[in-house]
This record gives C-alpha cells, sequence and structure tokens, in this order.
C-alpha cells in the first residue's frame, strides 16, 4: 500500500511539473490546468524595404551562396563604431539607447529604441552613441560566402 500511495504521489508531481498545473490547497490531489494563451500576436517592425536608409535600391551579393549572421552590438556611452561599410544587406533593429549616424556625405541619422532600418550598403558611415545609456542593436547580416559583413575604413 505505501508503495503504490508513494507512487501515485510521485506521478501526481511529476504530472504538475511538467504542465504547470497548481493542486488547490482545498484538494491536494486535483489538477487544475494553466489557462492556455488564446491568440498569437505580432508587431510589424519593417514592412517589405526596398530601400535602405539613404534610399538605395536594395540589392543581394550574387557572387556566391548567401549566409546570414546575427548578433548584438552594444555600444557604452560615447563609444563610437569607427568608420566603416556594409557590401551586403544589413538589418538593425534598436533596443536600447540612441544611436547617431554620420554617413559619408555629411548625412546625419539619429535611431532610437523600436527603431528598425535597412542600412546603407557601400556607404563609409561612424555610429556613436553620445546618450547616457547603452545602445544596443540586433544587427542582420545577409551577405554571401566571401563577403564581409562590415569593412573597416582607416
Amino acid at each position: 500500500m505505501t508503495l503504490r500511495l508513494s507512487a501515485s504521489i510521485t506521478f501526481l508531481a511529476g504530472t504538475l511539473l511538467l504542465t504547470g498545473c497548481t493542486a488547490p490547497a482545498s484538494s491536494p490531489s486535483a489538477v487544475t490546468p494553466t489557462p492556455a494563451a488564446t491568440s498569437v500576436s505580432s508587431s510589424v517592425l519593417l514592412d517589405k524595404a526596398t530601400n535602405t536608409v539613404l534610399d538605395q535600391l536594395l540589392q543581394y551579393p550574387a557572387s556566391s551562396q548567401a549566409q546570414v549572421s546575427s548578433s548584438i552590438i552594444t555600444l557604452p556611452p560615447g563609444v563610437e563604431t569607427g568608420l566603416h561599410r556594409h557590401d551586403a544587406p544589413m538589418y538593425a533593429y534598436i533596443m536600447d539607447g540612441e544611436l547617431t549616424v554620420t554617413y559619408d556625405g555629411g548625412i546625419v541619422k539619429t535611431y532610437r529604441p523600436g527603431q528598425a532600418v535597412i542600412e546603407a550598403e557601400g556607404t563609409a558611415h561612424n555610429g556613436k552613441n553620445n546618450g547616457t545609456v547603452p545602445v544596443r542593436i540586433l544587427v542582420v547580416n545577409m551577405g554571401a560566402v566571401g563577403v564581409a559583413n562590415t569593412v573597416t575604413l582607416p
């Protein structure tokens, strides 16, 4: 009898852990299911973009096999990216902070949390965190084998 009761308690405890259910205090053996989500939600960040932030036509490298890389870039206050360019499409989503980017030709753009952009291709630029909190950016590079995601410039 003790073995059977112990097995039942072990089974019930395992079921509660696996299903996320809880047993009400008034009925230790009752199982109440956790309410399930009733719908899926979505927030569009960027919709069918065809141009970069500098209004260049979006172009994928055709030189070799496509490849995608992603990372989260963090710039502490006062830090700059350094002058660089991208030779393939790059999607950026500003998670935190405010980033000011100066592009070749003197164009200056500021990106804030919640903004999604397709970065300029083949154009030298430098990003800087002029704020007091770190800037965090989700970066997705849509390049090709043999094409550098970022080219550092002197």
